[in-house]
């Protein structure tokens, strides 16, 4: 029997460098992230308003280095910077006054930015920024409207998708999803986050967490989430990025870690508002 036939030959078969070289960096900023976003979570008022304003400027300076880079004589280095800071003051405001007028304030980022713009890109600057802020703008009004249970349940349903679709699309492959748009995402990924939806749902039922429609609901976020995730690399892949972003490592940017949260958080939005979006131990 050779060292590669022996159990210890192909456990080092298989850790090492090449198709899981990432792993040791992937999984330490994300636990760091996880840990921030717990942190974020569990604070509330001010805080936790000013944490996911900080979060949005950042995916913000993205959005606008992505949809501005064809356009450098237009394009200032310091356009994008002001975005995302123009941006997170203006999701902070929309936070903290009270009413629906101040949600009209979204439109002061997107007509600032579409000038830097190219104008191929406008209509996915105006999309995406809908998206980020509005994403944003769901968290922390789930957060006080439904609970933190109810939000935790939404994160860890993308979070599971997100861990079940890297290790499972790694580890068995297979046919691609959309390999037009997101080359790296498989069936067989895609099918471990919907499954895994469906039993963190299963669990909260038997438990009496949670009544019969988060059987329905769980998986819906977990496509969402997965959609959020393909709208991002159809944006990259439109304009020639790998990451939005090299601001955190292994991981892109912030707007890689965060596309999945987005989409999820969108359709929670929508859900809470008819209200059909079930409440974690209520």
């Amino acid at each position: 029997m050779t060292g590669g036939d022996t159990p210890r030959g192909r456990l080092r078969d298989r850790l090492k460098p090449g198709k899981w070289s990432d792993l040791r960096k992937r999984f330490g900023w994300g636990a760091l992230l996880l840990v921030i976003g717990i942190v974020l979570l569990l604070s509330s008022g001010l805080w936790m308003r000013l944490g996911v304003s900080v979060i949005a400027g950042l995916m913000m300076w993205e959005l606008a280095r992505l949809t501005g880079w064809r356009h450098p004589e237009f394009h200032s280095p310091r356009h994008p910077v002001l975005i995302g800071l123009l941006s997170g003051l203006v999701l902070l405001t929309m936070l903290v006054l009270s009413g629906d007028k101040p949600l009209l304030l979204i439109l002061l980022p997107i007509l600032a930015g579409l000038p830097g713009t190219h104008s191929h890109e406008r209509p996915a600057y105006v999309l995406f920024t809908v998206a980020i802020l509005g994403a944003a703008y769901a968290l922390v009004a789930m957060r006080e409207v439904m609970g933190l249970a109810t939000v935790l349940w939404i994160v860890a349903t993308v979070v599971q998708s997100d861990v079940l679709g890297y290790f499972v699309g790694r580890k068995v492959g297979g046919r691609k999803f959309w390999p037009s748009i997101s080359p790296k995402k498989t069936w067989s990924g895609t099918l471990a986050g919907w499954v895994g939806a469906l039993v963190l749902a299963l669990g909260l039922w038997v438990f009496g967490l949670g009544t019969w429609p988060v059987l329905l609901v769980g998986p819906l976020l977990a496509i969402a989430g997965q959609f959020g995730d393909i709208a991002e690399s159809w944006l990259k892949r439109r304009v020639g990025a790998k990451d939005s972003s090299q601001l955190i490592p292994g991981h892109g940017g912030v707007m890689d870690r965060f596309d999945a949260m987005s989409g999820a958080l969108l359709l929670a939005l929508v859900l809470m508002l008819v209200h059909l979006l079930p409440i974690i131990g209520g």
